[in-house]
């Protein structure tokens, strides 16, 4: 897959593609159906497809202060929409400038003449433009003008998660944000992800026989609410059953908020400065503080124990 940052990074030699346009946080079951649809109506005209995306979040310089907690990275969401097939990526640096263009400047300036656009494939709310003025109508009126077709795919897929609400980011952040990791997980696809860097912390797991892997998450990561969940730790390409405790610490009066895996089964792990991956399967208790330390290594036990139940019980982890 081509990755470009920016419209001066697309080749000059770029013939006509398929386009679809969004900021597909997490690259859920309803966005899939979008990309997957331009792909497919790529490989039938023999172009690429191309998804093109921002950065920063919009909100976050319409309304500074703003930024949503985020599903998934950039590079993250670029690995799953290549799984889905996608040629190229183009992240546009989304600044207070950028958020002045016109609808018809957009279409001009980025559909027509860096991408030469043969189809735009959108959900039917698509908005963009400055102030979010251009819609799926004003599109399909520049596609006439400028000879490229307009598909609009019904992304609204529902289910379980969020009591059948239509599936959406939003919604995930939401269930994220509650701790209903199964809910998030039917909405992706897959299990919700987080990643960093493992960082020194107060190394207390160490001292209590249960060493942990203390990751300093991206910024803006949508982290679960504050419990113990079975999971995976990812690292190196190497997925590991995991025990991943969130929260503060409150056992120890903590303030910091952190999320830390517990790598099951495995001894003399050495993981300090490395980028790791964590996935919720899902979610095993709440955050509580105990009478002892003694109580707190024997429930620390019971944690570990139904992780490994409940991972082996979901099988293979995804990629």
């Amino acid at each position: 897959m081509q990755r470009w940052r920016g419209l001066e990074d697309i080749p000059q030699d770029w013939g006509r593609s398929v386009v679809t346009i969004g900021s597909y946080d997490g690259v859920h079951r309803g966005h899939q159906l979008i990309i997957g649809r331009a792909v497919e109506r790529a490989r039938e005209l023999g172009v690429p497809a191309v998804v093109v995306t921002f950065d920063p979040h919009p909100s976050e310089v319409v309304r500074p202060g703003s930024h949503p907690p985020l599903l998934a990275p950039h590079h993250r969401r670029a690995e799953l929409m290549t799984e889905l097939g996608v040629d190229a990526v183009l992240i546009l640096p989304f600044t207070k400038e950028f958020s002045k263009l016109s609808p018809a400047d957009f279409v001009a300036k980025v559909l027509v003449d860096k991408l030469h656009a043969r189809v735009v494939v959108e959900g039917p709310n698509f908005r963009f433009g400055h102030k979010a003025a251009g819609t799926v109508d004003f599109l399909v009126e520049q596609g006439e003008t400028y000879d490229f077709e307009v598909e609009i795919v019904d992304l609204y897929v529902s289910g379980s998660a969020g009591g059948g609400e239509p599936f959406s980011s939003t919604l995930t952040r939401r269930l994220v944000a509650e701790g209903d990791v199964d809910g998030a997980r039917e909405i992706l696809g897959r299990p919700h992800r987080v990643e960093g860097v493992v960082v020194r912390g107060a190394q207390r797991g160490r001292e209590l026989g249960f060493p942990t892997a203390n990751v300093e998450t991206l910024p803006h990561t949508a982290i679960p609410a504050d419990g113990v969940y079975a999971g995976w730790l990812h690292v190196d390409g190497e997925a590991m059953p995991a025990a991943i405790s969130v929260g503060t610490n409150p056992q120890f009066d903590g303030t910091e908020r952190t999320v830390e895996a517990y790598a099951i089964d495995r001894e003399g792990l050495d993981l300090y400065g490395m980028h790791v991956a964590v996935d919720f399967l899902a979610f095993v208790r709440g955050m509580a503080k105990f009478d002892s330390l003694e109580q707190l290594v024997d429930a620390i036990a019971a944690d570990v124990k139904r992780a490994r139940e409940l991972v082996e019980a979901h099988g293979t982890p995804a990629s």
